[in-house]
């Protein structure tokens, strides 16, 4: 069944209504049933691709359906573009390159014991204190102190991050524009101050993310300039710092609503690495990035014209019931995990997968391990547009 509506931009989708923690899967589904193929008179206007199949094909087809004009629905890009994230293959390739090595699964797996050292050091108070905001007190710090481990932060840049980065997550989080910009433009500081370190005193490249971009080249050997490597700094900054904060928030109330699987887990941690990923899956933190298409188009009998954008609704995605059996359910061991988009798909599958899956999988070990219950001891606060999940969760953390 195709939307009612096929010539005209009549709304169908309107993603500013209120939603609670549930209500937005509940859109979604209707959306699948009724409306794959969605417009919004939103965020200056914009379409919604709710199911799976129409997203993939999206995502493997990045020859026309670009990332450069806008690569997330509303646009908060304010300072110009940031590599290799609102770039087009071929000219996203080296800039990708560049961050690849440095985000293998062997340089990851180095981070292990810093990561555990940062999920000890800030849940130990929370759990003395016996309550938190799971999102902002949890979710939110332990990402922060990672990201600038792995850029490898003086201390003073560090500290900055760990002011400023929980600001940007705040303004994203309210919708504020004029927040979301001065916010921005504080992070862009922090990455100018890194990049003029750099350029004079450099540090191993294999290691160093900010040297290896300094010396990294376009495809005629030019190296990258350096606006755009300000960008990637800026970029990687706090790419993997708003998904958690809302991820923690949304496995903090599944949690607490099934104590039986809180206690499996901790009877059983070797059950761990299957409940992230379907975690993951069933609590998507992106509705998704979004795509411009280069040429009109028609997906699902709906014309969408050229560069008029188009979200990607991954958290939809995740829980199509063509694809995945049950699909509100958290199944463990689920037989076909590995088809999720959590982590987008194509080209622009993100770079730092294995940094995230490391990270969310020991804080989920240490929050299931150190606790016997969690209970939600307050409203719960929803982010909008594009994540998906709480950004506020008050809990009572039960140790006995």
């Amino acid at each position: 069944m195709g939307c009612p509506f096929h010539a005209e931009r009549v709304e169908d989708y309107n993603p500013l209504q209120p939603e609670t923690f549930e209500s937005a899967h509940a859109e979604y589904a209707r959306m699948r049933a009724e409306c794959p193929v969605a417009h919004s008179d939103a965020y200056g206007g914009f379409w919604a691709l709710a199911r799976y199949g129409d997203i993939v094909d999206v995502l493997s087809t990045p020859q026309r359906y670009i990332t450069s004009v806008q690569n997330v629905v509303p646009a908060v890009a304010f300072t110009g573009r940031r590599p290799p994230l609102h770039f087009d293959p071929p000219q996203h390739t080296p800039y990708r390159a560049v961050l690849n090595p440095l985000l293998s699964s062997e340089a990851v797996a180095r981070m292990e014991p810093i990561i555990r050292a940062y999920v000890d050091e800030e849940l130990a108070p929370l759990l003395q204190a016996g309550a938190c905001d799971v999102c902002n007190d949890f979710g939110s710090t332990v990402p922060v102190r990672v990201f600038a481990r792995w850029m490898h932060l003086p201390d003073d840049l560090e500290a900055e991050l760990r002011v400023r980065g929980p600001a940007f997550i705040r303004a994203v989080e309210s919708g504020d524009a004029a927040a979301m910009r001065v916010t921005s433009l504080a992070l862009y500081e922090i990455a100018r101050d890194m990049v003029a370190r750099r350029k004079l005193k450099p540090e191993d490249p294999s290691w160093d993310p900010t040297s290896a971009m300094l010396k990294g080249v376009t495809a005629d050997g030019t190296p990258f300039p350096e606006e755009f490597v300000v960008g990637m700094v800026r970029q990687v900054l706090v790419v993997g710092i708003v998904a958690p904060t809302v991820f923690m928030g949304s496995v903090a109330v599944h949690l607490s609503r099934h104590p039986e699987l809180h206690a499996q887990l901790r009877a059983d941690p070797s059950l761990i690495p299957a409940a992230t990923e379907e975690f993951l899956r069933l609590y998507t933190p992106y509705r998704g990035f979004a795509r411009t298409a280069n040429t009109d188009v028609v997906i699902g009998g709906r014309e969408i014209r050229e560069r008029e954008p188009i979200a990607l609704l991954y958290a939809s995605a995740n829980r199509d019931e063509t694809v995945f059996e049950r699909p509100d359910e958290f199944i463990l061991h689920r037989p076909n995990i590995k088809e999720h988009i959590a982590f987008g798909r194509g080209a622009h599958y993100c770079v730092g997968t294995a940094l995230a899956r490391l990270e969310l999988r020991i804080m989920l070990e240490a929050l299931v391990l150190r606790t016997t219950r969690i209970e939600v001891s307050g409203d719960i606060e929803m982010s909008p547009f594009p994540e998906l999940g709480p950004w506020a969760v008050p809990v009572k953390l039960h140790t006995a």
